[in-house]
Formats: structure tokens, C-alpha cells, sequence
């Protein structure tokens, strides 16, 4: 198998810690520029609706950032009037809409395409027609892979955590299974004309089986490279994700 997939590595946690005591550093700019020097083919970042940890100006330092570069930024966001505002006025390479709650530690769960379709879809066209590509965080549920292949979304990113989950925890039985479900809405999603993306929990341990599915083009990962990085440096755990990732995907 010769597609590369593509790595995202998402800087949101190298804003946490900043916001921890309300300094200037870490940047997460910085961040964003060594993961690209250590191998990341992009940038992520979810600027949250309470501004916990990225905030506007990182999100148009980024912009102004990756476009000198010719990288691209995807930007996470809940689908709101304001976010769309802010969407519209940097016009990032990609956006990926995602379900977001103010209590969630981190994103719980995938996007209601299928009972959101008609609040959805007006996002997905704005973004489209200002050159956005859009991608729709969901589970690999195939109601929610079809519907979103209705709202006119280019990109699907299925949502990977209960399956890193259930195989870091040793439940073996339990994350095969969602490992083929995983499998079988990659699959779907493509036959759809749908680009797929994975992320959410991945690490050095989770990465291969994910990696090794033929259709998925990129990964965007994040939480466990920052945590990493206190070990071993950012650069050094990019480098071994990147390894890992074509490892896997030489072997599948």
C-alpha cells in the first residue's frame, strides 16, 4: 500500500498549559512550527466557544503562519453563527465541524449529521463556497456516515477514542469490534465519494490498526503528543508517530 497518510498534529493543549497561569508561553504558533519541522503535513486547532485553551489570536497568528508556509490549518469548531463568522473571516484550508458541550472535558462523542441535517448543511455550503474544505466529526455509525454525504461535506472524520480506549484497558473482543466498525465506515464512507479522516485518543500504542485501514487518508492527533512531548520533546514524538503511522501503513 502506497498512500501516505497524511498527519495532523492538533496544538490545543500546548494553549491548556498556557492558560494554566495566564502567560504568554508556551505559544502554541511555536508548537506549530516544530511539529511541521518534525514531519506533521498540517496544524489543528479547535478554537472552543469558551476559550479554553486556543484563542482568536492564535487562530489568526496560525492562519497567517501556515499560509506563509503553503500548510494547511484545520480548524475544530461547533456549529454556531460566531464561529462561522470567524471561519469565514480567515478561510482556513479545512474545517471540521464537531459537537461541543461546556461541561465536556474534551469532545465526547460525533456529530448529529443525521438529526442535524438541515442545521448543518447552510454551515457546510458557506464554508464550502468560501474555500473551505469541510469534514464532519461523526462516529462510524452508517446513518451518520450517509447523512453526512447529503450535506455536501467533503472529508468524514470518524471518531477513534472507545476504540483506543477498549484497547489500552486490554478489552481485546471489544475493540475488534470497533475496529471493524471502524473498518466498515471508512469503507462506507468512501464508496460515498467522502474523503475519510480519523482522530480522538490515538497514541504510540492505538495508532497502527488505524493507520494500517486503506481509506483513511489523515490522522489528527494531539492530547498524547503534547503529553509526550514533556518526556521527550515535541519534535521527538512527532518523529515517532510519523514512523509509526507509515510503518503501519507499509505493512497493511
Amino acid at each position: 500500500m502506497s498512500r501516505r497518510v497524511r498527519l495532523g498534529v492538533n496544538i490545543d493543549h500546548v494553549a491548556t498549559v498556557r492558560e494554566a497561569r495566564g502567560t504568554a508561553y508556551p505559544d502554541p504558533v511555536r508548537a506549530a512550527i516544530v511539529a511541521l519541522e518534525a514531519g506533521a503535513d498540517g496544524v489543528t486547532a479547535h478554537l472552543r466557544e469558551d476559550r479554553r485553551h486556543i484563542s482568536d489570536d492564535d487562530i489568526a497568528r496560525l492562519a497567517a503562519m501556515l499560509r506563509e508556509r503553503g500548510r494547511p490549518l484545520n480548524l475544530e469548531m461547533a456549529v454556531t453563527s460566531e464561529m462561522l463568522d470567524i471561519a469565514l473571516k480567515h478561510r482556513p484550508h479545512a474545517v471540521c465541524l464537531v459537537p461541543e458541550r461546556r461541561e465536556e472535558r474534551t469532545t465526547e462523542g460525533g456529530l448529529d449529521v443525521a438529526g442535524g441535517h438541515n442545521w448543518i448543511a447552510p454551515f457546510v455550503e458557506k464554508l464550502s463556497q468560501a474555500g473551505s474544505r469541510v469534514s464532519l466529526f461523526i462516529g462510524a455509525d452508517p446513518l451518520q456516515i450517509e447523512a453526512a454525504s447529503r450535506t455536501g461535506a467533503q472529508v468524514v472524520e470518524l471518531h477513534t477514542g472507545a476504540f483506543c480506549d477498549a484497547l489500552r484497558e486490554g478489552r481485546a473482543s471489544e475493540a475488534e469490534a470497533m475496529l471493524t466498525t471502524l473498518r466498515e465506515g471508512a469503507q462506507q464512507a468512501a464508496a460515498l465519494g467522502l474523503e475519510v479522516h480519523a482522530g480522538h485518543g490515538i497514541d504510540y500504542e492505538t495508532v497502527a490498526p488505524i493507520a494500517a485501514i486503506p481509506e483513511v487518508a489523515e490522522l489528527n492527533i494531539g492530547h498524547f503528543l503534547v503529553g509526550e512531548a514533556i518526556f521527550t520533546g515535541l519534535a521527538a514524538a512527532v518523529r515517532e508517530m510519523r514512523q509509526r503511522i507509515d510503518a503501519a501503513r507499509a505493512g497493511a
